[in-house]
Parts: structure tokens; sequence; C-alpha cells
């Protein structure tokens, strides 16, 4: 009888909600692109049934966010890409990228947050996988000459000092790297 009271306490513990702001470790990696692999040149459909291309996005800096809307991580993080986007719309371009949400679930996140983020839908996980990303968050980071420099993996503040780091040098033109393991 004792186990159970253990296992139930510590089960209920568990079901406890964590405020994101409460954790003790930063919560994101920086992961270098894989060299000599080429990042996917087809990015995907917006709802609007534009098609993004790697190629039609040179001369500006590209992030592309992996998120889902059952990832509060991922709800937490969307506020700062807007501002950066909206911040930095002359030399950055930010798209974002719905993993497998059903379209309602999708329309009523961007609805209540007031996304106005271009956002693609991956609803098999195809782009996912041809991007790498296995962790959500995640944003790919893409020079201004369409080279995919690393992957950050987890959520950050885009308009905080770490990320503006991150960004510097993917704004300027020519081959820039963004350290791994990169943290605040």
């Amino acid at each position: 009888m004792q186990r159970r009271r253990v296992l139930a306490a510590g089960a209920a513990a568990c079901t406890l909600p964590v405020p994101w702001t409460a954790r003790a470790e930063p919560g994101f990696d920086v992961q270098p692109w894989p060299a000599n692999n080429a990042a996917p040149a087809r990015l995907g459909i917006d709802a609007a049934g534009r098609s993004w291309n790697l190629a039609e996005q040179r001369g500006r800096a590209l992030l592309i966010n992996f998120w889902a809307s059952w990832c509060e991580p991922c709800r937490e993080e969307m506020p700062s890409l807007q501002r950066l986007a909206t911040s930095r719309a002359a030399d950055l371009q930010v798209l974002t990228v719905n993993f497998k949400d059903p379209p309602a679930g999708t329309q009523g996140f961007i609805s209540q947050s007031g996304l106005q983020l271009p956002v693609l839908r991956d609803e098999d996980g195809a782009l996912a996988r041809q991007w790498g990303v296995r962790v959500f968050p995640s944003t790919v980071l893409v020079d201004a000459d369409g080279v995919a420099q690393s992957t950050v993996r987890g959520a950050i503040d885009w308009t905080g000092p770490v990320a503006q780091r991150l960004l510097q040098p993917l704004l300027k033109r020519g081959p820039a790297s963004v350290a791994p393991g990169l943290a605040p």
C-alpha cells in the first residue's frame, strides 16, 4: 500500500505545470549544419497557396522555424519571432513551418496569437525530415547567400542578445558560420 501511495504522489507531481521561466539551464542548443549537406531547395506552401523556395530568398537571411500548436515552448517563442521579423524585415525573412497539426488547430493558434508570419504546412512531417528537425521548436538559420549555417533546437528570445549574436553572421553577405554550442 505504501508503494502505491509513493507512485501515485510521484505521478501527480509529474502532471503539475512547470513555468517555462523556471528552467535552470538554457532551453536551447545550436548545432552546425552538416558539412557538405545542401539545404533542401523547396521550403513548402503557405496557407495562401504561395510556394516558397530557397533560391527566392537569396539576398536576405532566412529563419525557418518548425513548430506545433501542442508544443508550449513553440507557442511562447512565437511573439519574439514576430517582433524579430517586423524589426528586421529589410534583411531577414522569417518563415514558420507547422508540424502535423490539423488545419483547424493551426488556424486557431494563428487567430488566437495574431501571428502574421508566413506559415507553411508540414502535414506528414516530410519537411521536418528533409531539414533534419526532430526537436520542437527548431529554427534553421540560413545566411543571405542561401546557405544553411546551423539549427537552433529549443526556444529562445529572438529579440534578445543571444539571438542577435546568432543572427549577425547571417546578415552579412558571404560565407558565415554560427558557433556551435553558443549559450547565453
